[in-house]
């Protein structure tokens, strides 16, 4: 089964925005942290932001001042908020949520399908 579905993609100019938002199934139990990767071609996937539970936030050095993550706990929602974007943010980028199913199930990373973002003139 799909836990998390990702939206927002696309693609966009250089100096854009575009908004990804995640969100976790309603049965899912988000216990800790959410938050973003990416990974460009021939790239190791990396992180691009991550948000606690009350929203404590770590961001990549590539895109401090330019990303906001953020989430909305009643939604089961992540988002990530790309301003000012650079041709270097063209990736594919994943939401991840460590969770449970429910609240019997185990403690585990969920990932997203992963949605394309390019930056390009």
């Amino acid at each position: 089964q799909v836990q998390l579905v990702e939206s927002g993609g696309g693609l966009v100019q250089p100096g854009g925005s575009l908004r990804l938002s995640c969100a976790a199934s309603k049965s899912m139990v988000v216990i800790n942290v959410m938050g973003w990767y990416r990974q460009a071609p021939g790239k190791q996937r990396e992180l691009v932001a991550h948000i606690t539970s009350v929203g404590s936030t770590n961001y990549a050095d590539s895109v401090k001042g330019r990303f906001t993550i953020s989430r909305d706990n009643a939604k089961n929602t992540v988002y990530l908020q790309m301003d000012n974007m650079k041709p270097e943010d063209t990736a594919v980028y994943y939401c991840k949520v460590n969770g449970r199913e429910n609240w019997i199930g185990p403690l585990r990373d969920y990932w997203g399908q992963g949605t394309q973002v390019t930056v390009s003139s």
